[in-house]
């Protein structure tokens, strides 16, 4: 009797593909940018809770539709988790976009607040420029990438 007659013949490995295409820069930028008008939307149309819906809308997205934001589900990419090759869950896209929702936090501090923003826009894509893999601060604390598909 051998291992796999043992475990009901099946054996189930996950292996991350070597050959999955990292997202394009510029894709990454443009579905992000989506993902901004839609909570600067938000912020702007429902006066009472706008800001709120904003921010929870920017730290869940990435789990929305099997690992896509509105704006990569538009654009055609998806959030992975790194070690197994599955969609992006929410719990990765709370991790991966706290960077951009506590900058969102402090965006409401006046002159301060804007600074902020604009200095972890530009260090994440900064961070996504340097890294051959393409990974921002956000991929690297979630364990996460973005891949075309």
């Amino acid at each position: 009797m051998d291992v796999l007659d043992k475990i009901g013949g099946a054996l189930i490995v996950l292996v991350m593909p070597s050959d999955i295409a990292k997202a394009n820069l510029l894709l990454r930028v443009i579905a992000k940018l989506l993902d901004f008008i839609i909570v600067a939307t938000a912020m702007k149309a429902i006066p009472q809770v706008g800001y709120f819906a904003g921010l929870v809308y920017l730290l869940i997205s990435d789990g929305l539709f099997d690992g896509r934001s509105v704006g990569k589900k538009i654009i055609r990419l998806k959030v992975i988790s790194e070690g197994v090759g599955t969609p992006g869950t929410f719990r990765d896209s709370v991790i991966r976009n706290s960077t951009f929702a506590f900058s969102l936090i402090l965006f409401k501090v006046p002159m301060l607040g804007l600074f902020f923003v604009l200095f972890v826009l530009v260090l994440e894509f900064l961070l996504m420029l340097g890294n051959n893999e393409g990974l921002r601060l956000g991929d690297d604390l979630a364990n996460t990438r973005v891949v075309e598909g």
